[in-house]
């Protein structure tokens, strides 16, 4: 599928995406409710060595990933998980007024 393409480009071209890249296409693996977890191990593991370099927005998408991903698959060691609250606070200080789903999770 056209999916299964995508993954496996990002995968063996993972040393040339950027944060955003990576941000990116996991947010919207995430979003179409990809099931295959191997995807997001490979883009944690890479995030997780450049945390230093994401910033606020992409923390805010990679929340959102994370919590996907723990509620896909709750026993798998998410590699972004470590900064759970990090990017917590990201997501929560994306708004002025941050919505009610927003304070709530």
């Amino acid at each position: 599928s056209l999916f299964e393409a995508i993954a496996g480009a990002i995968v063996d071209r993972i040393g040339d995406l950027n944060t955003q890249d990576m941000a990116n296409a996991a947010w919207a693996f995430a979003c179409v409710g990809w099931n295959e977890r191997g995807l997001f191990t490979v883009l944690g593991s890479a995030m997780l060595g450049r945390f230093s370099e994401l910033n606020d927005t992409q923390k805010s998408q990679l929340y959102l990933v994370t919590v996907y991903v723990q509620t896909e698959w709750p026993h798998l060691e998410f590699p972004l998980s470590a900064h759970l609250q990090s990017l917590r606070a990201a997501y929560t200080g994306q708004e002025s007024t941050p919505s009610r789903f927003q304070r709530e999770v």
